[in-house]
């Protein structure tokens, strides 16, 4: 019953992961985060491989998830320091976009309240000007937005973290039993040993 409530439980995780994950890649998309982008492809991936591994009972595909749960808490601590500015980080870098492109989060200019205008600045000594884009109203940040993502996708891994050693542990025992009553040997432990009878044919003749 406790293994039953425990996959359970972790097959849940991975769905709230999944839908969670999956709403994060589109805003990652809008925003050309190509950083965050691959590593929730990866993530996705991963966590599909740990639901169906907890469904079929299969404890090296939820290994492979534990792992990659690590991992994963370890990516979002490093995105929660790199909107905070925390260790010579910094949000306006383009670190996240690999210095390809000057874009930065979505929620940056589409946060909720904000307003977007396109001002226009002429430029001293040409005829050319130059535009650029102003946000205001902002209800709130957008890198409070980023970290209150990366805190949920933390809270939730920690969580899948558990769970998943813990359904390990009771595959693993389950399958321990069943093999020392026998469950798994080709040779069954109580078996009668037969011996192959040899009939002796002698010929038989008859008298007269």
């Amino acid at each position: 019953m406790g293994c039953c409530s425990g996959r359970c439980t972790l097959i849940f995780l991975c769905s709230i992961q999944l839908i969670v994950a999956l709403e994060r890649q589109v805003f990652d998309f809008l925003g050309y985060q190509w950083a965050p982008i691959l590593a929730n492809f990866f993530h996705i991936i991963i966590v599909i491989l740990g639901f169906f591994g907890t469904i079929q009972y299969r404890p090296r595909y939820i290994v492979v998830y534990t792992v990659w749960t690590a991992l994963w808490v370890a990516w979002n601590l490093f995105i929660v320091c790199f909107y905070l500015d925390v260790g010579g980080l910094t949000k306006e870098s383009d670190l996240l976009t690999f210095d390809i492109s000057a874009h930065h989060s979505w929620w940056r200019e589409h946060g909720p309240g904000c307003v977007r205008r396109e001002m226009t600045q002429p430029v001293v000594g040409t005829v050319d000007s130059q535009s650029y884009i102003s946000v205001m109203g902002c209800l709130i940040e957008y890198q409070y937005i980023e970290i209150l993502h990366s805190a949920t996708q933390i809270l939730i891994a920690l969580l899948g973290f558990v769970y998943a050693c813990y359904v390990i542990s009771a595959i693993t025992e389950e399958e321990d039993s069943f093999d020392f009553v026998g469950g798994f040997d080709p040779f069954p432990l109580y078996h009668v040993n037969e011996k192959p009878s040899h009939l002796l044919l002698k010929p038989m003749y008859l008298s007269t």
